[in-house]
């Protein structure tokens, strides 16, 4: 089994690199999908509700973002609590899938969260930072929020350093495929 760690900064095209790469050679375990499962669990929103002092109701998820750009302390309170659960839901999907030529992870926080030693190979997606943001607002977000979650990441030129391939996602599908078939093919 080969581990595939796909890693980038926010609003890179992590995502759409991750869901192609897989589809073509094995399952993919999305980071984010994980966290979105959360917010649907009840105890855990309780558990999120009492951490950053807000009511459960159809704002929540707007409160949440809220309290992090009112307190950037509020956002490590949340990695605290999400991080662990994910990471058992990433432990649990390996053990599952053991038996698989590639298994592939879609993580943003790889590098942060000092997951490198599980993956045998680690995936870097570049981008420009304004095509970036550009992406983010295009999905809903705000501009003081990616301004806030950027900074909280490790920078680009540091995290390639960490990465055994960095694929630079600045134009077209096609040209991003064209990158991580060449990367694949290395393995197959």
């Amino acid at each position: 089994m080969i581990k595939i760690g796909i890693t980038g900064s926010l609003a890179s095209g992590k995502t759409t690199a991750s869901k192609f790469i897989s589809g073509r050679n094995g399952p993919l375990f999305s980071a984010d999908l994980n966290v979105k499962k959360l917010y649907t669990n009840k105890r855990f929103k309780k558990l999120i509700a009492k951490k950053l002092n807000i009511t459960i109701n159809s704002q929540f998820t707007n409160n949440i973002k809220k309290k992090i750009l009112e307190n950037k302390e509020n956002l490590l309170r949340l990695e605290k609590i999400i991080h662990p659960l994910v990471r058992k839901k990433m432990i649990d999907f390996s053990k599952k899938n053991k038996n698989r030529k590639f298994l592939f992870f879609e993580i943003p926080l790889l590098i942060e969260s000092k997951l490198i030693k599980y993956f045998d190979v680690v995936i870097f997606i570049k981008s420009k930072k304004n095509l970036r943001l550009k992406r983010y607002k295009l999905n809903g977000g705000s501009a003081n929020l990616f301004s806030l979650l950027d900074k909280h990441q490790i920078k680009d030129t540091k995290k390639m350093k960490f990465c055994d391939y960095t694929v630079v996602n600045n134009s077209s599908f096609s040209v991003l495929k064209k990158q991580l078939l060449n990367i694949i093919k290395k393995y197959e």
